[in-house]
């Protein structure tokens, strides 16, 4: 008790020095920047878990190609759990001499339990459940394909329904496809007209939505019993997997910010405790003259710095909350409505890591200060002698890399950033040591101002040194924030332009390709892709029949035994890279097949693998020729395995097709739809709107961040350029005393200050080009990412004017020493 009350007192009485002060800074910003994004990252989470169930239009469910037994539904009411029934079917619908397929939803008057039914009628939209019997809703495609209004009838499954409104939206399942314009009807009337019979085509769900437990509770339940033939469940997580790709690189936007905002901190707060150690040596030496055991010594300053830390950590935890919870509030994004909680447990753990970062990062000058012998009252120069090499100077470093592990969520982005900040504080201190080196030999030629400022950099070596890699470390780190971040969001929404690929085609046979193309061009579209597409099976690998053969990956037997899509191409589609083998080209020898990475990792498949398909009333045997890298975010048709057409264009097949068409189309796509009643037109703008609103979330998110890493960048900066004061200070005054003008200690103060800023700037520079490109190659996969090499050159330079200037702007005070300051202190 006695120790907490003495460092609570020299808390107080050394609050006024500057290096305290940027400790409890550092320590702020560093638990403010990871739990804002911490808690922001849970709480998106939790949203788009919420938004995932307003895609099903419920918690959790069961879906099966039969309707459900009612055992599912009454364990369902008996854990207080609503309970809503539907089917999804394709079904032709008639008005008068129009016939139009559509997709339809037969629902009870609960559906949907989650999520929004948003209807127009008459010139207003409402928020409705399902529809009444006799009635039925459809959407913009089909009233138009059909020539119909809202009041009038239609025909469907051999009823007529009363359209008592226009599906504007609706939960979709997770599906975020229209393979058909859509319709929801009434459950009843599906059944009375016998389109849920024996032998139809539809999907039978039942969705469940209440307290999170009872929802848990009853899916454990349908887990523990077989479920019946043909039926899955149906989670939110399931749901959201779908989108998985863009959530992957939202995740490590956000880390990557976060992270890099506390390593600057813990940059600063190294920089702060090595000033703050020296300060204290002298007392630290009069305490152990005085007979103060070592043990007491490092007890007194770790209660100091818990003292100074504790509350930090908690004033910046409620600041990270606060933050968190405005950010979420002005977001403005499609998840702001949905209703989660303000979670306390990412911030409270953003405080243990700040702990932990000012822990690593300041104990170990401090802990020194124990072997700072008596005599050093006497000699300060005893202070030098203490050992050069200590191990808990590796603590910092493991320390870093235990935060990036932890922060990064993936070993490839841990490794990159890891890798790259090791690489930029080696080469910092290399050219640190280059200048020093070069400046006793070009010193004594040089300008009388360049040899003070070289002469100040060459006296303070391992200082110096210091200095240039902390700047060095402080400037990669802001450059990758404020340049390379931003070009990387740019460069992924470039990957989603405007005229990405909305539409795909179905169905198209050989005869209407051209035809076809002719009618797309004349309406506008862009972007026209077309492939073959045949339906086969595998049926042997090696020679082995897969039902024979064990493979690790359990989603193997899964593409075992469903029917494979397989196309076959002359030239590598555009959105494909070749990692493995080589690519062909139109006319193989024998057979071959291209594979993507997943179908090789998923089956162990290595380059000269045979494999069997069974197609049609054939067989084709291909030898695995290469593996591909695809890149499924860019809407473009592709597919898993790709053969030669010299060997598999007389499969029989269809056509893919995908390609852009402007909104507003909704008519010509109707008669489109008529005019090729085989055709099947496919609506994806849903799902890029869904990632384009990712993207922009992101980017929103990361500019928050941004904030707090700038405010960390300029307390390295200014930690950095102060570590050298008290010398610089005491140079100056023994210099003026020798006869030195102020204007010289300005202008070799300004010489030595860009030099550390040219290194820094430069260093800076390369390892953010290096840093991002590799960052945006192999964690964002963005296979033609260049960093911007010319606004990194321009902020090196203004790095390097800004350290300068900054400089100068520390040492005003420096060179306005008296000299008989000199004569005080001797």
């Amino acid at each position: 008790m006695k120790l907490l009350r003495l460092a609570l007192r020299t808390l107080r009485r050394e609050w006024h020095l500057a290096e305290l002060r940027t400790l409890a800074a550092s320590l702020l910003l560093a638990v403010v920047a990871l739990g804002v994004v911490a808690t922001l990252a849970s709480r998106v989470e939790r949203g788009l878990l919420a938004s995932a169930a307003e895609l099903i239009g419920g918690d959790a469910g069961l879906s099966a190609p039969q309707a459900l037994p009612q055992a599912y539904a009454d364990e369902a009411r008996r854990r207080e759990l609503a309970v809503t029934r539907s089917a999804r079917f394709p079904s032709v619908a008639f008005a008068g001499e129009r016939g139009q397929l559509l997709d339809v939803d037969a629902v009870d008057r609960a559906w949907p339990l989650r999520g929004v039914l948003e209807l127009a009628a008459h010139g207003s939209s409402t928020i409705g459940h399902g529809p009444a019997p006799g009635t039925v809703y459809l959407d913009h495609r089909a009233l138009v394909a059909l020539g119909l209004a809202v009041g009038q009838r239609v025909q469907v499954g051999g009823q007529q329904l009363t359209i008592a409104a226009e599906l504007v939206r609706e939960p979709d399942g997770g599906e975020l496809v229209a393979m058909a314009p859509r319709a929801v009807m009434n459950l009843a009337d599906a059944q009375r007209a016998g389109l849920l019979g024996v032998g139809s085509r539809a999907g039978h769900q039942l969705l469940v939505a209440g307290a999170p437990a009872a929802v848990d509770g009853w899916l454990a339940w349908a887990k523990a019993h077989p479920l019946p033939q043909g039926a899955r469940l149906v989670t939110t997580e399931q749901t959201q997997e779908r989108m998985r790709s863009a959530f992957d690189r939202a995740g490590a936007f956000l880390r990557l910010t976060a992270l890099l905002s506390a390593l600057l901190a813990g940059v600063a707060i190294a920089l702060a405790a090595q000033r703050y150690a020296r300060r204290k040596t002298p007392e630290i030496a009069l305490l152990r003259a005085l007979g103060t055991a070592r043990g007491r010594v490092i007890g007194l300053l770790v209660a100091t710095l818990a003292a100074l830390a504790v509350p930090m950590a908690l004033l910046g935890v409620l600041l990270a909350l606060g933050v968190a919870e405005g950010a979420w509030r002005l977001a403005g994004t499609q998840l702001v409505h949905v209703p989660t909680t303000l979670p306390l447990l990412p911030a409270l753990g953003a405080a243990a890591m700040g702990l932990a970062v000012l822990a690593g990062f300041a104990l170990p000058p401090l802990a020194r200060l124990a072997e700072v012998p008596p005599v050093a009252v006497f000699r300060a120069s005893m202070v030098r002698r203490m050992r050069r090499v200590d191990t808990l100077y590796l603590v910092p470093a493991l320390v870093a890399l235990a935060l990036i592990w932890s922060q990064s969520g993936s070993a490839k982005l841990a490794g990159i950033l890891a890798a790259s900040l090791l690489g930029v504080a080696v080469v910092a201190a290399l050219l640190a040591l280059l200048l020093l080196w070069l400046a006793r030999r070009i010193a004594p030629g040089a300008h009388p101002a360049l040899r003070l400022g070289l002469a100040a950099l060459a006296r303070r070596r391992a200082l110096s040194t210091v200095q240039a890699t902390a700047l060095s470390l402080g400037l990669v780190a802001l450059l990758l924030l404020a340049v390379v971040a931003p070009a990387l969001l740019d460069g992924w929404r470039r990957e989603l332009p405007a005229d990405t690929p909305n539409w795909f085609a179905l169905n198209l046979q050989d005869d209407q390709r051209a035809d076809f193309t002719q009618r797309l061009q004349q309406l506008g579209a862009r972007e026209l892709n077309m492939l073959p597409l045949a339906m086969g099976k595998l049926t042997s690998i090696n020679g082995t029949p897969v039902d024979r053969l064990h493979f690790a990956d359990p989603r193997a037997k899964d593409w075992v035994d469903r029917q494979l899509r397989l196309s076959w191409t002359g030239t590598l589609p555009p959105s494909n890279r070749v990692i493995a083998g080589q690519w062909v080209g139109a006319q193989p020898p024998r057979a071959e097949v291209s594979i993507d990475t997943m179908w090789r990792d998923m089956f162990g498949l290595k380059l000269g693998d045979r494999m069997r398909f069974d197609v049609g009333e054939g067989t084709l045997d291909a030898t695995v020729a290469s593996v591909r890298q695809v890149d499924w975010s860019s809407f473009r048709v592709n597919f898993f395995l790709l053969l030669d057409p010299a060997h598999a264009s007389g499969l029989p097949h269809t056509w893919l097709a995908s390609f852009y068409l402007p909104r507003g189309h909704a008519e010509a796509l109707a008669q489109l739809s008529r005019d090729y009643g085989n055709l099947s037109l496919v609506d994806v703008d849903a799902l890029l709107d869904r990632v384009r609103e990712i993207v922009g979330q992101v980017g929103g998110a990361v500019r928050w961040v941004l904030a707090f890493s700038l405010l960390a960048g300029a307390l390295v900066l200014a930690a950095a350029l102060a570590t050298s004061a008290a010398e610089r200070r005491h140079e100056a005054a023994l210099l003026r005393t020798l006869g030195a003008r102020r204007g010289q200690l300005r202008l070799a103060a300004a010489c030595e200050f860009a030099l550390l800023g040219l290194i820094a700037g430069l260093t800076s520079a390369l390892g953010a080009a290096g840093a991002g490109w590799w960052l945006g190659r192999a964690v964002f996969r963005l296979d033609g990412f260049m960093p911007p090499l010319a606004p990194l050159a321009g902020a090196a330079l203004l790095s390097a004017v800004v350290i300068m200037l900054l400089g100068l702007a520390g040492t005003r005070r420096v060179t306005r020493t008296s000299p008989m300051r000199l004569l005080r202190e001797q």
